[in-house]
């Protein structure tokens, strides 16, 4: 099973999309995978339901935070390369999905109830997110 079939039967069994994909590269970037479910948690469904990026953004970002960020404040180099890394891969997620935002992704903003009951009705986390998941995560592989 490869990063991003492994990212989606994750997502798919449960955990939110940051949880997913960030638990993707937790074994390869030497971090136990309950503690990056754990770190992922609250920034599934658009930054914890508020209309914001995202989850497989966010879990992508912790990704290259974990890999390519900065121990230090006076590391500026290595902090301005994590951002180029990062400008990258939403500069590609926004080009194949047209957009990093939750709301705008899904078509339902889950910061408000009526709206997260019918997403959840509409099978939208069945049948679009997953794509969403594994998306990020190629991409994210072909910038790693």
């Amino acid at each position: 099973m490869n990063r991003s079939e492994k990212a989606v039967k994750c997502f798919c069994s449960g955990c939110n999309c940051a949880q997913a994909v960030f638990t993707a590269f937790c074994k390869e970037l030497k971090l136990e995978e309950k503690t990056g479910l754990k770190i992922a948690c609250p920034l599934g469904g658009g930054l914890g339901h508020t209309d914001g990026v995202c989850g497989a953004v966010s879990g992508a970002l912790l990704t290259i935070g974990l890999k390519y960020g900065t121990e230090n404040q006076e590391n500026e180099d290595q902090k301005v390369r994590n951002y180029k890394i990062a400008q990258e891969f939403i500069t590609k997620k926004k080009k194949r999905n047209g957009s990093v935002n939750c709301t705008e992704l899904i078509r339902f903003d889950l910061s408000d109830e009526s709206q997260l009951n019918l997403a959840r009705q509409s099978g939208v986390f069945q049948t679009t997110c997953p794509k969403y998941v594994s998306d990020a995560v190629e991409i994210l592989e072909s910038i790693l």
